[in-house]
């Protein structure tokens, strides 16, 4: 599989691990939560095989694009429905 489309498949698993990162560590702080997550996308899309194979040629952007995503799910979900759901449990 291209490095693309791994890439694609790994955004759309996004949604769900910030949601499980959330179940996990909803009593610890944003940047916790935020770094949990960014470690696990990281290994699942293997950064460390695409740096050695050449597919990210910068690292540190790529991780601060994934940060952004990250960022943009988390508001996402926080003005959605999903957002009330967790908060009346």
């Amino acid at each position: 599989m291209s490095f693309l489309a791994k890439l694609l498949q790994g955004f759309s698993f996004i949604p769900a691990i910030v949601q499980g990162i959330e179940s996990l560590f909803g009593g610890r702080a944003g940047t916790d939560k935020k770094q949990a997550a960014l470690s696990f996308i990281s290994s699942a899309l293997s950064m460390t095989e695409a740096v050695a194979n050449r597919d990210i040629v910068d690292d540190s952007k790529f991780h601060e694009g994934l940060s952004k995503i990250i960022d943009g799910v988390v508001e996402c979900m926080n003005a959605s429905v999903w957002s009330k759901a967790t908060a009346s449990k």
